[in-house]
């Protein structure tokens, strides 16, 4: 196997369920299950050159992030989701700027007409 293929084989199994799913807890009969999306790549490549010679190269990336639980109470699943703070902020500003550019637009129409 090429060190190639070792790299996009290690990748592979660093993208499995037990990323995405974490170790179930239990207290007082409550049993919650973590989850997270998970995303991630990796590539690589090799060659020969008759003036330079051989080389290789790869590389790999992952990124995760919490998107809630599932939380089993007796024979009732619930799945709670978690709040991304950080994206319901942007979102919002987002919103806003945009709000106050149409209203500032209206207001330059009236203002030419009146």
């Amino acid at each position: 196997m090429t060190k190639v293929e070792e790299l996009l084989s290690g990748a592979r199994d660093t993208l499995t369920v037990d990323r995405v799913f974490g170790q179930p807890y239990e207290k007082d009969g409550v049993t919650v299950i973590p989850a997270a999306a998970v995303r991630g790549g990796g590539g690589g490549g090799e060659g020969e050159d008759e003036q330079q010679g051989g080389g290789l190269g790869g590389g790999f990336g992952m990124t995760a992030r919490p998107v809630g639980a599932y939380q089993i109470k007796g024979d009732e699943v619930t799945w709670i989701p978690a709040a991304d703070v950080t994206r319901v902020i942007v979102v919002g500003q987002m919103v806003a700027i945009v709000a106050l550019l149409v209203l500032r637009s209206i207001f330059k129409a009236k203002r030419k007409r009146g």
